[in-house]
């Protein structure tokens, strides 16, 4: 795929790569993407009015996936292998590593997991500050280029990692591709030179291989009997291993809201600033021939007759009112093909007020239903990377480290805010009224704090207890009325 004479990235994957730099523009709000999109509806780039709709799209996604990190289960709380596995997650924050991917899954349409045995700080601090270990990293997908199998373009059979670097040696500035190779259980390196051939907005976006400076090496035996690449796609389709992201088909609605938005600015401008109309007779020429208004001091006009014509401000009738129908009809159009019920936004009107948790959550289905369908691809990569970082760590590991890999289970939460009055009402319902919760634990809770502040609570509430009396035995009252016998 890399040779001399050839360009990078390479043809077939030109457009994808290219999809990618314009989603994350939209997303990112770019200068140059503002420029470029004023100038296609022939507006002033200052006057141009964008809004983000695009970056929520994605937001709202990856906050129903890994807002609140998914539980990750090996086994027993106490099994060593449950305790391998938790480490992992812990020193590779994972949590955030999956939040951040998510995101970009949604405008790209592909995220790459990468593991790698390395040193956190690569090699900056000593091995006894900074010890090898399996490495769970994202790997920007414009870098990656998958090759699959003949005849089956869903199976891909390796991952070729090539990162342009730029090279400065003085006031000269070379540019080398480095390349990495990954199949199952193996990975090589190459290095090549090359020369900058295209630019967009300042930015070189392609480039000719012109030398080879590091032939590709021997395979290197990782020990793990699958690549150490990952690839998620945001959704895919049964014919290609490409994803398919949130952003590219509602470019068209998310022009025309800014655009419609940019023209409601236009016209109110033009409004706050109108001419005014005056009758025949109000202006005379000035000593310098320039017309000038009688009234310009006192104020006020003289109208004589029922006909004459009062003066008045000439505003521009640019239909605002259909232009606020067309910007709202717009936007639930957007929400709609993007699966965003209004619920979901905190819109006024959208039937939340006085609802249930259980409510909320059957006018979030739309949203949930996409957000079930991504977690499909996560949940299938992040069992396969998991395992692979635990058999890379047995197979690179110079110590016993007592534990069997083992392909976890996961269990996802859907994000959306717990009613916990209405999860203590179901708690009741099925327990036939039985206490849930220890008395501790409600404190700690409710006041915050920790075992011996709550129990210091407890003392002073049965301290109260005590002092009035607590409760009072009905049988007291029985040996009452036999002593008044």
């Amino acid at each position: 795929m890399f040779e001399v004479g050839q360009v990078y990235p390479p043809v077939d994957h030109e457009d994808r790569i290219e999809r990618y730099r314009e989603n994350a523009e939209l997303i990112s709000c770019s200068k140059y993407m503002i420029r470029r999109i004023a100038q296609l509806l022939e507006t002033e780039e200052h006057r141009f009015i964008y809004t983000n709709y695009a970056g929520l799209i994605c937001k709202k996604s990856a906050d129903l996936l890994f807002g609140e990190s998914p539980i990750y289960s090996a086994g027993e709380d106490s099994s060593t292998e449950q305790k391998a596995l938790e480490r992992i997650v812990k020193e590779n924050a994972l949590g955030t590593v999956n939040y951040e991917m998510a995101y970009g899954n949604a405008y790209r349409g592909d995220s790459f997991y990468k593991v790698k045995w390395a040193q956190e700080y690569r090699g900056a601090l000593s091995e006894t500050l900074d010890p090898y270990r399996a490495v769970i990293e994202a790997q920007n997908a414009a870098y990656v280029f998958p090759e699959t199998i003949p005849g089956n373009e869903k199976k891909i059979a390796a991952y070729h990692i090539a990162v342009p670097v730029k090279v400065t040696e003085g006031n000269s500035v070379k540019w080398e591709l480095f390349v990495e190779t990954h199949r199952p259980g193996e990975l090589t390196t190459a290095k090549y030179a090359m020369t900058a051939q295209s630019t967009k907005d300042g930015e070189v976006i392609s480039w000719n291989i012109t030398e080879e400076i590091e032939a590709p090496s021997a395979p290197i035996e990782t020990g793990v009997p699958l690549p150490l690449v990952v690839h998620v796609p945001n959704f895919a389709l049964d014919t290609s291993w490409h994803g398919v992201d949130d952003i590219t088909e509602n470019r068209a609605l998310l022009r025309e809201i800014n655009h419609r938005l940019t023209q409601i600015s236009n016209i109110l401008d033009k409004h706050a600033d109108p001419i005014l109309a005056v009758p025949t007779g109000v202006l005379e020429d000035g000593p310098d021939g320039v017309p000038q208004q009688k009234a310009a001091y006192a104020k006020v006009f003289e109208i004589v007759g029922k006909d004459d014509v009062i003066p008045q401000y000439v505003t521009w009738d640019g239909q605002l009112e259909s232009a606020f129908k067309e910007l709202d009809k717009l936007i639930d159009a957007l929400l709609t093909v993007s699966e965003l019920p209004p619920v979901a936004l905190g819109k006024e009107n959208a039937g939340t007020s006085g609802a249930t948790g259980l409510a909320v959550k059957y006018r979030m289905g739309p949203l949930l239903s996409k957000t079930t369908r991504k977690r499909q691809y996560f949940d299938k990569a992040l069992v396969e990377v998991l395992f692979i970082a635990q058999l890379l760590e047995h197979a690179q590991s110079r110590e016993e480290l007592g534990y069997t890999p083992t392909k976890p289970h996961i269990i996802f939460k859907d994000g959306l805010p717990t009613d916990a009055r209405e999860m203590a009402e179901i708690a009741q319902i099925r327990t036939g009224g039985k206490a849930t919760m220890a008395v501790s634990d409600a404190i700690k809770l409710l006041d915050g704090g920790n075992d011996e502040q709550a129990a210091q609570a407890i003392a002073r509430i049965d301290g109260d207890e005590s002092r009035t009396g607590g409760t009072v035995d009905s049988s007291l009252f029985n040996d009452l009325d036999e002593s008044a016998a």
